[in-house]
């Protein structure tokens, strides 16, 4: 299983919320770069950049740290929020993403999304299906649709997706374990490479997230509040 490290940008800054709520807003380094390459001196090889002023915003915002960090590290960089044009995924790629994840995307403009799918292949498009109550969110998390999120990674499945990250807002900066049942539903139902995001707390999660079947685990605060080490994820990378 991939370990997958977070950082979420707000103003150029390393952030997190808790349930996606930005009144919750803990800045944790106000240097996105020292952060990643502490990640990258440990072992790991993958990054989930999240410009979370994008996400609620209509475009692409902090583009320049994905530039920074792509420039300065050979972390493999998922990138997501805000990305809701061509214009917007062509910024993203030329400015060092690996990946992109689209999630209000899929639900707003799923003929745009579906042609990203067959332009830029499905190694390089992943959904992103946050779910509160397991009804997809959108828009920051600020907006919640009448998608079913088995549904959802169901219909994507059809049209080419191949990897999808899965977070249960409800646990998403909680520290109280990830959903582990929605998780096993979503496996049971769709043959996707799963990523599990938010409630992670303990390497346990990540033995148990492992065992389910997933093929990679998000993981931002638990690492931001030393709940687990980067010494403890070096034997896993």
């Amino acid at each position: 299983m991939r370990i997958i490290p977070a950082i979420d940008i707000i103003d150029g800054k390393c952030v997190r919320l808790s349930k996606g709520d930005y009144s919750t807003q803990k800045t944790y380094n106000e240097d996105p770069l020292e952060v990643a390459q502490q990640f990258e001196d440990s072992g790991i090889k993958y990054l989930h950049l999240v410009d979370l002023d994008g996400a609620k915003s209509k475009k692409i915002i902090n583009y320049k740290t994905l530039e920074l960090l792509a420039s300065k590290t050979n972390l493999h960089i998922d990138f997501g929020g805000g990305i809701k044009s061509d214009s917007d995924i062509k910024i993203a790629f030329e400015s060092g993403a690996k990946q992109i994840t689209g999630g209000s995307i899929a639900v707003d403009q799923p003929t745009v999304f579906e042609q990203w799918i067959q332009t830029y292949g499905n190694d390089k498009i992943i959904l992103g299906a946050d779910c509160k109550n397991r009804k997809i969110a959108t828009h920051g998390w600020l907006e919640k649709s009448t998608w079913d999120v088995i549904e959802f990674i169901q219909e994507y499945a059809e049209k080419g997706i191949r990897s999808v990250i899965c977070t249960d807002i409800d646990k998403d900066g909680m520290l109280r374990g990830p959903s582990f049942d929605l998780y096993r539903d979503i496996l049971r139902n769709s043959n996707v490479n799963l990523i599990a995001s938010g409630g992670v707390h303990s390497m346990d999660d990540l033995i148990k997230l492992q065992n389910i079947g997933c093929e990679g685990a998000i993981i931002g605060k638990a690492i931001y509040e030393r709940k687990i080490t980067l010494k403890e994820l070096e034997a896993l990378c």
